[in-house]
């Protein structure tokens, strides 16, 4: 397996990035053979950390899991479990409302053309930004629905693929519709208990300071408003060992048929060159360009990113799984995280 002078040399380059003041990580094999934990700065490797949009591949897991149970497809449309306010004028492009013709399928693999609240602009200022200075405000489902009826779709329904956290958020919605319950009560149920995930929870409370808080650029961030009403999209709390729990009853088969998972892999190229990066439905894939490994080159490393770098990523040639975060919003993090997986994933091979 992996030198561990190796692993402590990888982690101690992503804490050597500028601004990255906390980080861990856990590599394991599918056999649980192997298992190396590391950390430095303000976490240890039992911190508890937001895993901010790796939070969506817990929703896929959900959703998939009530499509196993004949309650829901993903052909299906969503006007019914959603609300008229909701539903009214959601997705209008070039004059024409598109709004009645949005299925699971869009949401789920952000092929739904509906705008991202967080990056969206309107009127030239963007919610991220907002959040990035530090005003900590909530964005619920319906707040940012209302945000983005005001800024133009990026395209008809399942005419292109970008990235848009509301896909998600109305997710969210729909599975509550469906279960009679909130969310965080969902992910308990269904997820959380199963799989004896004690120290991972779903953040309501802004009085909450388990999480370490993450950092955009030098400047600490600590947005426990925000957190709490991010919810479907972002709202999960977690450790690096409970990600990886996770991670290996998704791959492995535990939450839904392991046979469901190569229909998810519908890959659209989700940014351009130099940045590639492909989505699938509920589930993302990092390129691996043949350069990087010429002798041996790597199939595929899949999982999910957070916006704080947060990430669970498993690679099907070595059966490693990687989860961890650099609790950093800037790409300085996922780029070091994502180098130190490449590395790894070619020395055992």
């Amino acid at each position: 397996m992996i030198n561990e002078k190796l692993l402590e040399d990888c982690l101690d380059k992503i804490f050597a990035k500028k601004h990255v003041h906390s980080t861990v990580m856990r590599v394991e094999s599918e056999d649980a053979f192997f298992v190396w934990e590391g950390a430095r700065g303000d976490m240890r490797a039992d911190s508890k950390f937001f895993i901010a949009s790796v939070t969506k591949m817990y929703i896929a897991a959900v959703i998939m899991q009530l499509i196993e149970e004949n309650k829901l497809s993903l052909d299906e449309k969503i006007a019914p479990y959603l609300s008229d306010d909701i539903m009214r004028s959601l997705h209008v492009y070039k004059g024409r409302d598109y709004s009645g013709e949005l299925t699971v399928k869009h949401l789920l693999s952000n092929t739904s053309g509906l705008p991202d609240y967080f990056f969206g602009k309107e009127d030239g200022k963007r919610v991220a930004d907002m959040l990035m200075g530090g005003a900590d405000e909530p964005w619920g489902l319906e707040r940012s629905v209302n945000h983005i009826k005001k800024i133009k779709p990026k395209f008809a329904p399942g005419r292109g693929v970008e990235y848009s956290d509301v896909n998600f958020q109305l997710l969210g919605k729909i599975v509550e519709s469906l279960t009679g319950q909130d969310i965080g009560a969902v992910f308990s149920e269904r997820i959380f208990r199963p799989l004896g995930l004690h120290n991972t929870y779903s953040y309501k409370d802004p009085k909450d300071t388990q999480p370490v808080p993450f950092y955009h650029g030098a400047r600490r961030l600590w947005l426990p408003v925000y957190m709490a009403s991010a919810g479907p999209d972002g709202g999960i709390v977690s450790t690096a060992n409970e990600i990886t729990v996770f991670a290996k009853a998704f791959w492995g088969g535990r939450l839904f048929p392991r046979e469901r998972i190569d229909g998810l892999k519908q890959w659209r190229l989700l940014t351009p060159p130099p940045g590639m990066f492909y989505f699938g439905i509920g589930l993302e894939k990092q390129p691996t360009p043949w350069i990087l490994s010429p002798r041996k080159p790597i199939s595929e490393i899949v999982g999910f990113w957070g916006q704080t770098s947060a990430y669970t990523w498993y690679n099907p040639d070595t059966g490693l799984y990687f989860s961890g975060t650099a609790n950093q919003t800037n790409v300085s993090g996922h780029t070091a995280i994502m180098n130190a997986i490449i590395k790894m994933i070619k020395t055992v091979r």
